[in-house]
C-alpha cells in the first residue's frame, strides 16, 4: 500500500487523551499540548477520522479544545442507566453534551459502547433513538462497538448497523473464521476495527510479556520466528496485517506521544506476507484484555 492508501485507512484513537491506558503505555495519559502535535500530524499524514467516547474519561473536552474541522468524529455512548425511562431523551441529551464537549455540531457516527442493551427490554426503544439522531443529521451513522462475531450475531438478527467496531489482530482471527468480514460488507455495514496491538501486547519483545502470557508459548514462538524469517518489526506485522485487508474501512490505533505517531506511520506502509495458521488464536483469556485482570 502507498504511504496515501494507509494514512486515509487509519483512524486515531484517542483513548490515551483522556486515560492512562494499555498493558504496554509508559507514558500516562497525554498532556493537551501533545495532543496538538498529534492532531497536526495526523491532519497532515492524510488521516481523517478520530475515534472516541463518552467513557475515555477527559477525552472528547480535550478534542474540543482544537479545530476538528476535516475531522470524522466517532463517538461512544456509555450504558442506559437502569432507571432511565426516557430513552430517547437520555440519548439525545448524551450525544447534545458530546457534541458541547467536542465543539462540533454533528458526528460522523455514534455506537454503542453497551450494545447488548439493544437485546434488553429498551432495546428497541434504544435503536429508535439512535435512529432519530441520524434523521436529526447529528449523527451521519449509528452502530455498535463490539466484542465478539458472538455479539455480532445476536445484533444483526434484529437491527441494521451502519458501522460496527469490533477487535481484530493479526493473531485473532474470529472475524474471518465466523464470517463476519464477508458478512458485514455483504449488508452494507461498515467495519472499523480496533486492537491491533492487543493493547500493546504484540508489540512487546519476548523479554517484556508479562508472565502470564507463557501459556501461549507455543503461539509466541511461531510469531517471532515469522517476524525474524520475514525481517519484519512487530509494529510494521501488526499494522499492515490489518491495513491490507480491503473490508475494513478504518484501523484505529492510538498513541502516547506524536513521536509514536510517527512511527506508526513509517511503520504501516508496505506489504503483509502470508500468515501461518499457527498464529491463529481464538481463546477470549488471551484474545479479550477484560479477561485478563482475572485469569
Amino acid at each position: 500500500m502507498s504511504m496515501r492508501e494507509v494514512t486515509g485507512k487509519l483512524a486515531l484513537g484517542t483513548v490515551q487523551f483522556g486515560l492512562p491506558y494499555g498493558i504496554a503505555n509508559q507514558q500516562g495519559q497525554v498532556g493537551v499540548d501533545e495532543v496538538g502535535r498529534i492532531l497536526g500530524s495526523a491532519r497532515e499524514s492524510g488521516v481523517d477520522t478520530l475515534d472516541t467516547a463518552i467513557a475515555y474519561g477527559e477525552s472528547e473536552r480535550v478534542l474540543g479544545e482544537f479545530d476538528l474541522s476535516g475531522f470524522k468524529v466517532v463517538t461512544k455512548l456509555s450504558a442506559i442507566p437502569n432507571a432511565c425511562d426516557d430513552v430517547s431523551g437520555w440519548v439525545e441529551r448524551q450525544l447534545a453534551e458530546s457534541l458541547a464537549r467536542l465543539g462540533l455540531q454533528s458526528v460522523d457516527a455514534v455506537l454503542l459502547h453497551r450494545p447488548a442493551q439493544l437485546l434488553e427490554s429498551q432495546g428497541d426503544a434504544l435503536y429508535a433513538a439512535l435512529a432519530g439522531l441520524r434523521e436529526q443529521g447529528l449523527a451521519g451513522r449509528i452502530g455498535a462497538s463490539v466484542y465478539d462475531a458472538e455479539e455480532l450475531e445476536r445484533l444483526c438478527q434484529r437491527f441494521a448497523l451502519d458501522l460496527v467496531q469490533a477487535p481484530y489482530n493479526i493473531i485473532d482471527h474470529r472475524l474471518d473464521e465466523s464470517g463476519w468480514l464477508q458478512r458485514l460488507s455483504r449488508q452494507g455495514t461498515a467495519l472499523h476495527v480496533r486492537s491491533v496491538f492487543l493493547q500493546g501486547l504484540l508489540l512487546m519483545s519476548r523479554k517484556q510479556r508479562p508472565a502470564h502470557f507463557e501459556h501461549w508459548q507455543s503461539l509466541w514462538d511461531c510469531w517471532d520466528s515469522w517476524l525474524e524469517e520475514h525481517q519484519l518489526s512487530p509494529l510494521q506485522a501488526t499494522l499492515r496485517y490489518a491495513l491490507n485487508q480491503p473490508l475494513i474501512e478504518r484501523v484505529v490505533v492510538g498513541v502516547d506521544s506524536a513521536q509514536q505517531w510517527q512511527q506508526i506511520l513509517q511503520a504501516a506502509a508496505g506489504d503483509c506476507p502470508p500468515v501461518p495458521a499457527e498464529l491463529g488464536a481464538t481463546d477470549p483469556a488471551l484474545l479479550n484484555p477484560a479477561l485478563w485482570k482475572t485469569a
